[in-house]
């Protein structure tokens, strides 16, 4: 930047000061130019001005129109600037005309609105460059726009109007060094075809603008992409259209993903628009000219000619910004294929079998109990686990090899968030009913002789609306902001960069930490409650110790690796990566879910008796049922009525001691009904 220059006359006057004295904007003016004339009605005419006349400055104009041929004569003119003229609102076609030399042409802050007629300009200057910025009430960009503009490679530097649309063809006959759409706020359309027709651009920008797509044609020439803010940008076009691409700035991190590995051409810097850059590129250096210096002058900034930023001078690898993180790594929703399998059988087995207990539970002709009433609940929480894992196994699906271009519409979709609300939701409620059947059995049998303190039904429905209202709290705050479910491709809430957010991951492990230690602690009071050798047999004892320690494990499984690893990453202290956390999503995390309405109901002799039963109504496996019927009524007889028939011929203590043996037996097995 501090080599000196000669330039008209001036020997060795450095760039820096020849930059200012082009560019240094004029004083406010509120006429018009000496050389230019403006009629009564607002109109502008710059007749020609002389060989030695070679800047145009209109600024701060109280102009209204802007008249075809308007500059028309002015063939030595290398820079015509026409800024913050508010009034001007039409700018006639070909007002611009033969400019052999202009290089430069600025046109912002107006209020014209169509896109200004620069087809007739036949500039025949190297990498000549339009700016149209900040005119808002320009909405489109027609087809063959710039055609007849140049001869030569442009620059066009589009950014801060109106645009809402770009055309077909809208670059036809242009050689585009660089497109610059940037903070076009409005700009949701780019026809498939607006690039075609036109050589390049090597450098596009289409950052903080609307655009939902890219045109499938015409991206062959990129080099330079930049798209950062562009939030409405969540999928773009194959890699393979990118063959060129050296570097790209995008908006989601997973967007890099697609250019991992993506072969970049050694001879990407031989295109033809750049032939002259390859060229120019040491000789330039040693022996600057006029004609470069212009090049120079209005490029350096754009494209970095003199440091090679974008590898026009040498080969450069790919570089992507912003770099996936730990939390999204370049890799689809299942990170390994046997996860991929596993995760339809899990979900599979816990929709099933809740939606056979639940369907069972309430189709019985038994009594609402209790023990029914838990089981109920727990059966919907943990089948709304199952549909979770559904899915998410069905986008993993659907997104296979490509999840890259469908990561932020399914992580900041709705898709995403039912799904974090399914699986907190879910597992809060499943927890909570869990420790509430725990608590429950004990209660039953610690007060087996206090009939007067079995908890009723009614005292249940209470207890469960505390724990419906409790889960669904929990499931909505990461929706209204507390933590989210976008952090990562399962849904899970995992962001904890703020306090709040923290402490809301932490209470959560707590409370299942919390009700884990509440289940081991009944079920060890439970187990020593009944180890009495007149109430159980030792072959019975050694069957409910390993019940309850299957019961146990489970609980510990499910809660034990999910808690223990996101305690540590709730305190930004990870001990496992994303990719491998997925591995406990699919083998611990639903561990619960899936064995529960076995452990709970299926395994128990009343579920099966339900289940015959309901299926004896449809003409099935009439015998098997009618077996149960028996056998039911014999137990009711045998078991309860007659405990309570003999009480007043029975001691005390052999009444006590039935009445304890029915309730342990409702308890764990369900064999009972009412008269228990």
């Amino acid at each position: 930047m501090g080599r000196l220059l000669t330039l008209a006359g001036l020997p060795g006057l450095p760039l820096v000061l020849l930059l200012l004295l082009l560019l240094w904007p004029l004083p406010t003016r509120t006429r018009c130019p000496d050389f230019c004339s403006c009629s009564p009605n607002g109109a502008l005419r710059c007749p020609d001005a002389g060989p030695g006349f070679t800047r145009l400055s209109l600024t701060y104009l109280p102009v209204k129109v802007i008249p075809s041929q308007a500059f028309r004569g002015l063939s030595n003119v290398l820079i015509i600037l026409i800024q913050n003229t508010k009034n001007l609102v039409y700018i006639g076609p070909g007002a611009f005309t033969k400019l052999p030399r202009l290089k430069y042409l600025s046109i912002c802050n107006t209020g014209i609105q169509k896109l200004p007629d620069v087809t007739k300009i036949f500039s025949a200057e190297f990498n000549f460059i339009l700016e149209i910025c900040d005119n808002l009430h320009i909405t489109t960009i027609p087809g063959n726009a710039f055609q007849g503009m140049t001869n030569e490679s442009a620059t066009l530097k589009l950014y801060g109007n109106g645009f809402e649309e770009i055309q077909s063809h809208a670059f036809n006959g242009t050689t585009l060094i660089s497109l610059d759409l940037k903070e076009n706020k409005n700009l949701r359309k780019m026809h498939n075809d607006a690039l075609r027709g036109a050589t390049g651009p090597n450098v596009l920008d289409i950052s903080s603008t609307k655009l939902e797509a890219l045109p499938s044609y015409g991206l062959e020439s990129i080099q330079v992409l930049i798209a950062t803010s562009s939030y409405s940008l969540k999928k773009l076009p194959p890699r393979e259209k990118f063959v060129n691409l050296l570097e790209a700035t995008l908006t989601y991190p997973s967007h890099c993903c697609a250019f991992i590995n993506l072969p970049t051409k050694d001879q990407n810097i031989s295109l033809f628009i750049f032939e002259n850059f390859s060229k120019q590129c040491e000789s330039t250096a040693r022996k600057p000219n006029n004609e470069t210096f212009y090049s120079a002058i209005f490029a350096e900034n754009e494209l970095s000619i003199w440091d090679y930023d974008y590898g026009f001078c040498s080969p450069k690898i790919l570089r992507c910004a912003p770099e996936p993180d730990a939390f999204n790594p370049c890799e689809d929703i299942m990170g390994y294929d046997f996860l991929r399998v596993l995760i339809w059988l899990i979900n599979l087995l816990a929709i099933v079998g809740n939606f056979t207990v639940l369907l069972v539970l309430l189709t019985s002709h038994y009594k609402m109990t209790v023990p029914r009433f838990l089981m109920c609940n727990l059966s919907f929480a943990d089948f709304c686990m199952g549909l979770y894992l559904l899915l998410i196994a069905s986008v993993d699906s659907k997104t296979k090899g490509q999840y890259h271009n469908h990561a932020i519409d399914w992580q900041t979709g709705s898709g995403c968030s039912a799904a974090g609300f399914f699986t907190v939701f879910s597992s809060e409620l499943s927890v909570y009913t869990l420790t509430v059947i725990t608590l429950e059995r004990w209660h039953t049998i610690t007060y087996a002789m206090q009939l007067e303190r079995k908890l009723q039904l009614r005292h249940a429905v209470l207890i469960m609306l505390g724990g419906w209202l409790f889960s669904t709290v929990f499931a909505v705050l990461p929706l209204v902001g507390i933590s989210n479910y976008m952090k990562v491709s399962i849904c899970l809430p995992m962001d904890i960069e703020t306090t709040l957010s923290q402490a809301y991951i932490l209470i959560i492990l707590v409370i299942n930490v919390a009700a884990f230690i509440i289940i081991c602690a009944c079920y060890i009071k439970i187990y020593f409650a009944v180890q009495n050798p007149e109430l159980v047999a030792a072959h019975k004892d050694t069957k409910i110790a390993k019940k309850m320690a299957i019961l146990i494990f489970t609980d510990f499984t499910c809660m034990a690796p999910i808690s223990f690893f996101a305690i540590s990453a709730a305190f930004k202290v990870p001990l496992i990566t994303v990719t491998n956390s997925k591995i406990l999503l699919v083998l611990f995390y639903p561990v619960n879910s899936c064995a529960n309405p076995f452990l709970y109901a299926i395994f128990t002799k009343a579920f099966r008796r339900d289940f015959f039963l309901l299926l004896s109504k449809f003409g099935y496996c009439k015998t098997r049922a009618e077996l149960y019927r028996m056998e039911n009524f014999s137990a009711y007889t045998s078991h309860c009525k007659n405990g309570s028939h003999g009480a007043n011929k029975a001691p005390q203590n052999t009444l006590k001691l039935s009445t304890f043996k029915c309730q342990y037996t409702t308890v764990l097995e369900e064999t009972c009904s009412k008269g228990c």
